[in-house]
């Protein structure tokens, strides 16, 4: 087509026919790869949703899968660690050898979406954050502030600062999602806004 200056046509290069099936194929079946090569192809990348009841929908979406042989009989990575408090079922969980490896996300347990750390850096500086340059010779004790990992710089006054981004928080002012954690004894201030946290 290059050579000869004719026109391209998509529709006739590609059959849709031929990517339509493939995909057909593996949705329904779960082995996604080259369905020659069987050996090649991945098992089990989706599943046909549980719909027997709401309930059974629910605990469905919110399955979480540990990639370890089935045939191990370490017990370890079966039981629950005292940090999944609140967000893994300690109760829902398979029979047999599966039990403990398939662990499901707690009803009121939900996933960050995530969102701009912007607004919460801007409060910030609103209230009194003091940049790490301004504070490098000081004295008096401070706090220091973190947004998502990140040292912004360091604040007198945490414990107003908490109970301010707590008060906006539930106004709506800033993200309802946002995470605030005051570790006293190290004197810091973490602030998360970051997606894919429990």
């Amino acid at each position: 087509c290059v050579e000869t200056h004719k026109e391209f046509n998509l529709s006739l290069a590609v059959k849709h026919q031929t990517i339509t099936n493939g995909l057909k194929y593996s949705l329904a079946t779960g082995n996604w790869g080259d369905q020659k090569k069987s050996m090649a192809a991945k098992a089990g990348v989706s599943q046909v949703l549980n719909r027997y009841t709401y309930a059974s929908t629910l605990s469905h979406l919110r399955r979480c899968n540990t990639p370890l042989g089935r045939e191990g009989k370490i017990a370890k990575p079966r039981q629950l660690h005292n940090t999944h408090w609140g967000m893994v079922c300690p109760a829902e969980t398979p029979e047999g050898q599966a039990c403990g490896l398939v662990k499901n996300l707690a009803l009121m347990a939900c996933i960050s979406v995530g969102s701009y750390s912007a607004p919460v850096i801007e409060f910030l500086e609103e209230w009194g954050l003091e940049s790490l340059e301004e504070n490098a010779h000081s004295s008096t004790p401070c706090t220091k502030v973190f947004v998502n990992g990140v040292w912004m710089g360091v604040h007198r006054d945490p414990a107003n600062l908490v109970k301010t981004i707590k008060k906006l928080r539930r106004k709506d002012d800033i993200s309802p999602e946002v995470s605030v954690v005051r570790d006293i004894r190290e004197r810091e201030l973490r602030l998360y806004t970051d997606a894919g946290r429990v």
